[in-house]
């Protein structure tokens, strides 16, 4: 280890997750939050982690603990929210900085404000590095490198298979919740665009079956034309739910209307409300076992009515085990190798499609 491994947010699900991922790879982080109490017991049911109490919301408390070349990860959401002090932070310390973030506009601003300081200290910052959005951009990367230079349009769905409205976790319910009402961002003729959230519904083949997913956000659109640039267009579809898919394509068009009316928010909160139903926390690991993650990308010239070119699948380990997983397996490979790209930079960019395939495989997410 070349690097210093710090965990913000250890004692929530998704921290828990990255810690015990971090943990079988043989790495004992530093873990970090602001309640004393809950990250001492955490720190000794490890054996005795170091550990440091500190609040997200307050940078400077967090800058003082950093040092050049050590990797912060945070897990604490949401990012619009709590997000900035901590890459403000790393940015100033030259500290690396991987998130669990699903939040575009958040790591549309983070290019902006931190990208060309990190190029200039060498630091890696890689947001939303979990189930939202790397297995998107790796089925797309492979779909267009395949398609060739004809390619100017991919289309990415994702999917899962078992119980999953069991298995969503209380952040990801309101995520949902949140979203139905927020635009989303999509590329379209290589200009970036918002659009109302579930507005497209298309149709993807997964396992021989033709399934429904609607349109969301997904930082593919932010980092795919950069690695691709003869890009027209990039948008991003979730089809957890494809029997619904319609019909929250209905809700979303109901929930955005009602934003507009003089008490519009009182309104969209008793329509939005069905969605947080279920028990806090998230799935433990049996339920996860159970609902795997399926991921598809089609490369295609973008003309309406032709062939793809190309399509590309992935199959792997439940959407928030493999959110562990990976911010584990960069954080471990950025704190012992030294051929990462700096700057705020998406998975490709970050590692290589190479390096961040083979990587991807050694945790189950494999083409199919």
């Amino acid at each position: 280890m070349n690097s210093r491994i710090i965990l913000l947010g250890a004692t929530g699900y998704t921290g828990d997750l990255v810690l015990n991922a971090l943990i079988r790879r043989g790495v004992r982080p530093t873990v970090a939050g602001r309640d004393p109490t809950a990250l001492a017991a955490l720190a000794e049911r490890f054996s005795g982690l170091d550990h440091l109490v500190v609040d997200a919301a307050t940078p400077d408390g967090l800058k003082k603990h950093l040092q050049r070349g050590d990797v912060l990860i945070t897990t604490v959401g949401p990012f619009e929210r709590f997000g900035f002090p901590v890459a403000q932070a790393a940015a100033d310390a030259g500290a690396h900085y991987i998130d669990s973030s699903g939040e575009v506009g958040f790591v549309r601003t983070l290019h902006d404000r931190h990208h060309q300081r990190a190029r200039e200290t060498g630091a890696v910052m890689l947001p939303a590095f979990g189930y939202d959005y790397v297995p998107g951009v790796l089925a797309a990367a492979l779909a267009l490198q395949k398609a060739g230079a004809a390619a100017r349009s991919v289309d990415i769905g994702y999917f899962a298979t078992g119980p999953i409205w069991r298995g969503t976790s209380q952040g990801t319910r309101t995520t949902m919740r949140d979203g139905l009402t927020l635009p989303s961002a999509r590329l379209h003729r290589r200009v970036l665009v918002d659009e109302r959230t579930a507005s497209r519904v298309r149709r993807f083949t997964v396992r021989g079956r033709r399934k429904s997913a609607f349109l969301v956000s997904g930082t593919e659109v932010l980092f795919l034309p950069r690695e691709f640039p003869s890009l027209d267009d990039v948008t991003v579809y979730n089809g957890w739910f494809p029997e619904l898919s319609r019909f929250l394509s209905l809700y979303s068009a109901l929930a955005h209307a009602t934003t507009r009316l003089p008490a519009g928010s009182k309104v969209t909160g008793a329509l939005t409300r069905p969605l947080l139903i279920g028990p806090p926390g998230g799935p433990d690991a049996a339920l996860r076992a159970r609902i795997p993650s399926h991921v598809v990308a089609v490369a295609s010239t973008g003309t309406p009515g032709s062939t793809p070119l190309a399509e590309v699948h992935l199959e792997g380990p439940n959407p928030y085990s493999l959110t562990g997983e990976l911010i584990a397996w960069a954080a471990h490979h950025i704190a012992t190798h030294s051929d990462v790209t700096p700057g705020v930079v998406g998975p490709t960019a970050a590692f290589g499609l190479d390096t961040l395939q083979q990587g991807c495989a050694e945790l189950g997410l494999v083409t199919v």
